[in-house]
């Protein structure tokens, strides 16, 4: 029996929530528009703590990107010059201040959406995993006004937008949407994949809705670019639980990892949805491929990424793919979800849930409890034994 507890109390120091950092943090959701052009503005997340502030700011000018920038002051702004912005030559147009106090920044770029025809694709490992269609540059899309979606309640906002020249029609009932949420502590959505966030975080969530597809079996990837720290590229991390209660039948949590902790990371279940109810019936697999080195001129530029950080830079990108073959897919409904989280410091860590907890007690319990009924049982037979008084 103390074996037991004892591996029991292992199992659970074992399992840390890994909340970063400081207990409490204010956190604001702001648009900051051109004054000059409304329709111009960018989303600021601001997470200020006693010691430091979290600034993540969300842009649609060019392709969808984010600058995640952290300091060790409580008095760090952001400054922003729109003429400079969008200008040809955006270098300069955005920092934040004062410059010494930055400890960590880096940025993502989702710069392409993908099409593949999966009809006669029997590999659900095959690179592609179809014919591909042209792809979707999302530096060429139109995206409503931020403000229209401001949640001050929620700390929300959504990117919705529709391609520039879409001659086919694909989207004319349908849109790509980016929604953006902020925390003030720690919690979970109420909807899977159910990622463990905290006030240092902030959640994406992708929804492509009602757009035709150009094939009958058509599979979606997004491609996102990010910087590399050096010649190298951030690394990609697979962990592996045995518990799989806020995602039904994923057992498993990817995250991209900006250099050695506490810096950034981006974290996400591989798993998509086909209906806006996620669940285990409209699960689709969500497979990532090595990040790969390239050339900034190769990509969609992205004003802020340059205005921040310049013109000189290594950028290193992944695919993410959505669906396989076979199963549930966008061909359903129409509809495709995928979810992830952004922050800065050190990744939340899922604890095993009660169910789980409660299944290791009774598998470890049971025995001690087996044994210590067998050996009553023995000693209180030997005493009726031995009490018998033979009959000469």
């Amino acid at each position: 029996m103390r074996s037991a507890v004892l591996l029991l109390s292992l199992l659970l120091t074992a399992a840390p929530f890994g909340l970063l950092g400081e207990e409490t943090r204010q956190v604001s959701l702001k648009v900051i528009s051109d004054w000059l052009d409304p329709s111009q503005n960018l989303l600021h997340i601001q997470a200020v703590g006693a010691t430091s502030t979290l600034h993540y700011v969300w842009s649609s000018l060019g392709p969808p990107a984010v600058l995640l920038v952290a300091t060790n002051t409580p008095n760090s702004t952001l400054s922003v010059n729109w003429s400079l912005l969008i200008s040809s030559e955006p270098e300069g147009g955005l920092m934040v201040l004062p410059k010494e106090s930055i400890q960590f920044s880096s940025a993502l770029v989702f710069t392409r959406l993908f099409e593949f025809d999966s009809t006669n694709t029997s590999d659900a490992a095959a690179k592609p995993p179809g014919k591909s269609y042209p792809p979707y540059s999302l530096a060429d899309f139109s995206w409503d006004n931020i403000t229209d979606s401001l949640d001050p309640a929620t700390l929300s906002a959504t990117f919705r937008g529709h391609p520039i020249h879409d001659p086919t029609g694909a989207f004319a009932s349908g849109s790509l949407a980016f929604r953006v949420q902020a925390f003030s502590r720690s919690g979970r959505p109420a909807q899977p994949p159910r990622l463990l966030h905290t006030a240092d975080t902030c959640q994406l969530e992708v929804d492509l809705v009602g757009a035709s597809p150009r094939g009958n079996h058509s599979l979606f990837g997004l491609e996102v670019a990010t910087l590399g720290h050096g010649p190298d590229c951030p690394s990609v991390q697979e962990q592996h639980f045995i518990d799989d209660e806020y995602a039904p039948a994923v057992f498993q949590l990817d995250q991209l990892l900006w250099g050695s902790l506490p810096s950034g990371f981006m974290q996400w279940r591989p798993v998509a949805f086909s209906q806006k109810q996620g669940g285990r019936e409209s699960a689709m697999p969500c497979q990532a491929s090595p990040l790969y080195p390239t050339l900034a001129y190769l990509l969609p530029q992205s004003p802020i990424v340059r205005a921040f950080f310049g013109s000189q830079n290594n950028f290193c990108a992944f695919n993410l793919t959505f669906g396989a073959s076979t199963g549930p897919g966008y061909w359903d409904k129409h509809y495709l979800s995928w979810s992830m989280l952004l922050g800065v410091g050190t990744p939340p860590v899922d604890a095993l849930s009660s169910l789980v907890l409660g299944i290791v007690a009774v598998a470890l319990g049971a025995p001690a409890l087996m044994l210590l009924a067998g050996g009553v049982f023995l000693l209180l037979g030997h005493k009726r034994y031995s009490e018998y008084q033979p009959i000469n």
